[in-house]
């Protein structure tokens, strides 16, 4: 085991998948001689040459794009775009030729095309640069999408991705960038958990919290103080988004007999309110209360001073907690 950062961590799925893979190119703004903005693929250019670690011009549509073009040649691309509010330039040429194309040519031609993007709040940046953009991706069929909350996720969910015939949208949490975690950098990638699974992170018995990305710290909070209070929570890491591995959240709810799903995006039409459905769809004669959903709050991301306002927090899920076990709560009447 060797202790990583998130962003050691993915820097070295990145070099594995270079080392091992001839047709892995790396594409992005910046991603070669100043090896990221956040450092991700530092040293890449230096190890593998231009011909694989290539600078782009400012222009995310054009990089999917030729990204696209590459894969059809039989390349695996792996594009980085350099923040999350900066994809929407690029969503054209996600949702109408990267998620069809293996439909529109009834298979003949696969996509293997990684699209890596930084993302969600936490760290005080300015406008676009701290959004969560998620769900439109997860709404998009033909597109794997994934969210990982650590580095040993980060490192072999990456890997998988790369591997993947199939084009994920992968989201890192920037707010995690630098927290530490063991990796197995020598374990074989095949006995990683495949990045479709969910994860149990902490077990529990009274209610199910049902999270990912940088949310899973928040959550595993959370069920700390509720432990203080008697109430024992179940924390749940999705990883993928889509498809959502509803058999380990089913098997969860059909036990505790309540749910509550947090995220930083907007809830209104978000991943929370698909998993809140598919909760009820599968486990309603196991309820003994309606899934609830603690979100960001239905606004464009606000300034970095009042983001801390805008996060769902501990005692926002505290305050679900109470709520799906009928018990008094302190955030009564507050705006949730």
């Amino acid at each position: 085991m060797t202790e990583l950062t998130m962003a050691k961590a993915l820097n070295a799925a990145l070099g594995s998948a270079l080392a091992e893979d001839p047709s892995v190119l790396i594409m992005g703004e910046d991603v070669g001689t100043l090896g990221g903005v956040f450092r991700i693929t530092d040293g890449l250019l230096a190890t593998h040459g231009a011909g694989r670690v290539i600078d782009t011009p400012l222009a995310e549509s054009g990089i999917v794009g030729t990204a696209v073009g590459l894969a059809y040649r039989g390349f695996r691309p792996v594009v980085e775009i350099q923040f999350d509010g900066f994809v929407y330039p690029a969503f054209d040429q996600i949702v109408c030729q990267v998620a069809k194309l293996h439909y529109r040519t009834r298979g003949a031609v696969r996509m293997p095309l990684t699209v890596r993007i930084p993302w969600a709040g936490g760290v005080g940046a300015a406008e676009h640069h701290s959004e969560s953009p998620e769900a439109y991706f997860v709404h998009t069929s033909g597109l794997r999408v994934v969210a990982v909350s650590n580095p040993s996720d980060a490192h072999f969910m990456l890997r998988q991705a790369i591997a993947c015939d199939d084009p994920v949208v992968f989201f890192e949490p920037k707010r995690l960038y630098h927290v530490k975690g063991e990796v197995d950098l020598a374990a074989p990638l095949a006995d990683a958990p495949p990045m479709g699974l969910a994860r149990v992170v902490r077990p529990g018995r009274d209610a199910t919290v049902v999270t990912y990305g940088a949310q899973v710290a928040t959550a595993l909070e959370a069920a700390e103080a509720a432990a203080d209070d008697g109430v024992s929570l179940e924390v749940i890491d999705l990883r993928s988004l889509s498809p959502v591995d509803y058999d380990t959240i089913a098997a969860s709810v059909r036990r505790t007999g309540r749910a509550v799903i947090t995220h930083e995006a907007p809830g209104e039409a978000g991943v929370g309110a698909e998993v809140a459905a598919g909760i009820t769809e599968r486990c309603f004669h196991h309820l003994e209360a309606p899934p609830l959903r603690v979100t960001g709050h239905d606004i464009p991301y606000p300034p970095a001073k009042l983001e801390r306002h805008h996060l769902p927090d501990l005692d926002r899920i505290l305050d679900a907690v109470d709520r799906v076990l009928d018990r008094p709560h302190s955030l009564a009447g507050a705006a949730q």
